[in-house]
């Protein structure tokens, strides 16, 4: 497959998954993620946390949950379109200020963190731990820069966004975990990436 036909391929996944997740009812999403968390997971800090933007399933309850029990929360920022994203500490209470991209984030002068637990967006995913994001590549400099000093990537999506196999390349990162309103999976391929047991 060349890379012109994988790109149309994300397309055309992008395309149909985006009309998935804006078909869902969002109710009670947001606190079904926080029941289905895994306790190893809540256990990790920090956590570097998104905010909601586009229809992405709101993991705010969830990151407010992470830090009622202890765990430093942080939202990435990007300083400019082509990055790279700085995690910076996120309480809850400070005033958020726009990104380059206009996405809400903490300001500049907010404490940096480098996060062992990423809570990624994402438009589809299957049980291998791919994942189709944007399209933008972000996310997937962002696990890989982390993943390499022990980070583990989370994707938090409904239960509808899950592909049969997402298409991807030799540059899109896999998951560890993703976590739906229904259940918590634990990523086959991501987990081997990471040499643990599926």
């Amino acid at each position: 497959m060349t890379d012109a036909d994988l790109e149309a391929e994300k397309a055309d996944a992008r395309m149909l998954m985006r009309a998935e997740r804006s078909a869902v009812d969002p109710r009670d999403a947001a606190l079904k993620l926080i029941e289905h968390f895994p306790l190893e997971l809540a256990r990790v800090s920090p956590v570097g946390g998104y905010w909601p933007v586009g229809g992405e399933i709101d993991g705010r309850p969830l990151l407010a949950a992470l830090a009622k029990v202890g765990n430093v929360v942080s939202l990435p920022r990007m300083q400019t379109r082509a990055g790279p994203a700085q995690f910076l500490v996120w309480r809850g209470s400070e005033m958020l200020t726009a990104d380059a991209f206009g996405v809400p984030s903490p300001p500049k002068g907010a404490q940096e963190v480098a996060p062992r637990l990423i809570l990624t967006p994402l438009i589809a995913f299957d049980r291998a731990g791919r994942r189709l994001g944007q399209g933008g590549g972000h996310y997937d400099r962002i696990i890989s820069l982390y993943r390499a000093h022990g980070a583990i990537a989370v994707g938090i999506a409904y239960a509808e966004q899950e592909m049969g196999r997402v298409p991807t390349g030799p540059h899109d990162a896999y998951l560890d975990w993703v976590i739906t309103p229904k259940e918590a999976i634990r990523c086959t391929r991501g987990a081997d990436l990471r040499g643990l047991s599926g």
